[in-house]
Parts: C-alpha cells; structure tokens; sequence
C-alpha cells in the first residue's frame, strides 16, 4: 500500500486491533504493533525492522527491536484472539489447511535453521520449516496458528537453544505432531471443528490420520500412488460363539491375509464406468474440470506385526484426466459417502489451492520471510504480526467484494438456446 492509502485506512485498522492487541498487555505494546503492521502493509522492497522504521513517520527502530524481540507478551493468546475473530467472518464451510511454510536462510544462527527440504526453492537446503495451520475457503484463507519446526540437531544443541531463547520444554516432535498439536490448540481456543485437508507428506502418515478420526475430526488428505490397500475388507467374520458363551479365535498373521495393490493398481483396474468427468469450480479461464473415480479401501499401512488393527473403511478419491497414461493425484475421505456427492467431495479434495497462494502473497505484500531477529520470541512475534497484517488485508478484500462464497461452478453450465432466449428478452426483463 501506498502511504496515502494506508493513511486512509488507518482507523479501520485501528478498530481491527483494537479488541486484538488487548492479550499484548499495555498500551503502547498495542500501538507497537499496529505501527509495525502499518510497515509490513506499506510498500518497499525490504520489511525488516530498520527499513520499516525509516518509511513510517512515527517509526521508531529501538522501540520496534524492543517490542518484536525482547517484549514478553503472548503470542498464544494474540493468535487465540485473532482466530476467533477471522472465524466469525467466515462463511460456515471453512476448511482447516495444514500445510508447510519454508523461509530460505543463510548461517546456521537463526532459530531452526538447518539444511532440509525447503518447498520455497523445491530442494534440500538451508532454511526453516513452519508448520500451520489456516482457516480457508476456495476464495481465501489466513493462518491461525504457527508452530516453528527445530530438527533433531537443535534440539540437542545446548548452546544454540540457550543463544536463541529455545524454551527448556520445547522437544522433538515430527511435522505431524506438531499439526496435531495446532489442532488441539485452536480447539482450545473454543473454535468450531471442522474438515482437515492436507497434502501427502501428512495424509501418507497413518497415525496422523488415525489421530483425526480419535479426534472424530473428518478429513480429505492427498496419499502418494504407492501406499497400499484392499478394496475389500480384509477382517475376518467374527468366528461363531462356542457353548458358554466364548469366541475362539484365531490369531491372525500378515501373511494369511489377501494381497494388497498399491493406489495406482487399484485406478487402473478400476472398470471404464467408474471414472466421471466432474467440474469443480469456476477458474480465471473458465470452468475446471476432470476425469474422477471414487472407491471404498481398507488402508494397508495399519498393518501390525501379527495381528492387523481394524481398520475403518475410507474412500479413496482418484484424478486421472483423459489423455493422461497415468492417474495423477488421490486422496482419502473419512466422509461418508453417502453424506457428500462426487462433486462436493471433489470440490474438498481441490480445497488447498489456495493456501500455498496465500503465503506467496504473504511474503511478497507483507514481509512474512524478512525477519533478520535469529531468536524463537522474535520469530514467533514476527509472524504473529503478519498474521495480523494479513488477516486485515483479506477481511477488507472479502467485504469489498459481495457473495465472495457464491460457487459459481455449481451452477449447471446454460444451454446455448437458453442464452439466446434470455438475450432477446433481456429489454423485457
């Protein structure tokens, strides 16, 4: 934004935070991070904290270095508020988006920092990794919560910790731990549950998956082609009752049980008749659409040594576009089939495009990836204020524009007669 524009909207900026910032404690905190929210919505190439300070009029860069990097008040229940708020304005069939946000880095100081998979390069190298959790329709979302990823070596490293203020109880914890516990967190927070989508690296993982349904949270996650299943179910009956009223039964071993296909056998032996043409949603260059398949499995990764654990039928969802040698993409629904439509449950499956948009706009328009500060506080308060930032761009966006939630894909496509009728009668109508 220019400086005039964010001049003009600056009392609605205001009255956004104001019920916000309130958890932060004291006043000028609360004007601290509405003059650092100012700097991340202004226009400049850099949004670190000097840089900032020299644009705004009122900037302050020892106040702002206090405020992001030393100031303890709670990220937590910033975040706790400001979900609350999003949600409200939210239209009733909101996804819960786990996804993955990398922040390329030099140095091995910053907090986190390490050589991994980086999704923003799409190669193994020097970064950090967030896990997060947003809320979002297919029009827009915005993160809720945040949870820095520290790889094992951190962990470990004493002093690194201790030079970044790494909390003393924080441990190890796997990407999917940490998504479960953002699940847990916002729950907490009293928000309202709903449908989990996710992409492979957190849908191949069957105790991810098996703790949603503990959660009785429901969920459309994308699986990798290789991932194993039966297409009936593999449990033996229940063997008859013997005199006195006990079941014998038999332990059971993998290797009595029928063969497993993986998810690209299972599509392709899939007869003709299965695969339906379905469009899911309006595009920028019209209506999107595809060939889907949809069956029943029994997920082979829940598999034990000696036993099997009962595991509950899913529907597997399948995109394999005409013309493709190929299937491309599949997904398991926890969804009772019989509760949602091919088409609704297609529309789920495609429900993330929006995330990974989101936080390319994130870092380009409000400084997400800027932060110079290497300490686990300033990180977290850093991305706290973004959030903020952002959340306050996208709620102006959707009031300014009416029936943002309208799917406009629903709507069955008009016969070309029925437009020629409508046009002749346009004057009439």
């Amino acid at each position: 934004m220019k400086p005039r524009e964010i001049e003009r909207f600056r009392l609605k900026l205001e009255a956004f935070l104001a019920d916000v910032v309130l958890p932060m404690g004291r006043k000028e905190r609360g004007q601290h991070a509405e003059e650092y929210i100012r700097g991340l919505l202004m226009d400049g190439e850099r949004k670190s904290i000097e840089p900032m300070a020299d644009r705004l009029p009122d900037g302050d860069v020892q106040a702002l270095q206090q405020f992001v990097n030393q100031s303890p008040w709670s990220t937590k229940e910033v975040q706790g508020s400001l979900a609350r708020k999003v949600e409200r304005e939210f239209v009733p069939e909101a996804y819960w988006l786990i996804d993955e946000v990398s922040f390329p880095k030099q140095g091995k100081h910053s907090v986190g920092v390490a050589r991994q998979y980086c999704g923003a390069l799409g190669k193994t190298a020097n970064c950090q990794v967030a896990v997060t959790l947003d809320l979002g329709t297919e029009e827009s979302s915005t993160p809720l919560d945040w949870a820095l990823y520290l790889p094992e070596q951190w962990i470990n490293d004493t002093v690194r910790r201790k030079e970044a203020g790494v909390p003393e109880e924080i441990t190890f914890k796997t990407k999917t731990e940490l998504a479960l516990d953002l699940i847990d967190e916002v729950r907490g927070w009293g928000l309202q549950d709903r449908l989990v989508l996710a992409d492979s690296a957190y849908g191949d993982a069957y105790e991810f998956r098996k703790e949603l349904r503990t959660r009785t949270l429901d969920y459309v996650v994308q699986v990798s082609r290789d991932l194993t299943a039966w297409t009936e179910d593999p449990h033996p009956s229940e063997p008859p009752m013997k005199r006195g009223g006990k079941i014998s039964r038999k332990r059971l071993y993998a290797k009595e049980l029928p063969p497993v296909r993986s998810l690209c056998q299972i599509a392709k032996d899939l007869p003709s008749q299965s695969w339906k043409k379905i469009t899911w949603r309006e595009g920028t260059k019209g209506p999107l659409s595809s060939r889907f398949a949809r069956v029943m499995v029994w997920m082979a990764n829940g598999l034990v040594q000696g036993k099997t654990m009962k595991e509950p039928p899913q529907e597997l969802l399948i995109e394999w576009p005409e013309g493709d040698k190929d299937p491309r993409k599949y997904w398991l629904s926890s969804l009772p089939p019989h509760r949602i439509s091919f088409r609704g449950l297609v529309r789920k499956a495609k429900g993330r495009f929006r995330v990974e948009q989101d936080y390319e706009e994130m870092k380009g328009e409000v400084g997400l990836d800027h932060f110079e500060g290497r300490s686990w506080q300033g990180w977290y308060h850093h991305v706290t204020l973004v959030t903020l930032a952002y959340a306050f761009l996208m709620l102006e966006r959707m009031g300014n524009k009416k029936n943002f939630w309208i799917d406009l894909a629903s709507c069955p496509p008009i016969d070309p007669e029925m437009i020629d009728v409508i046009q002749r009668h346009m004057p009439d109508l």
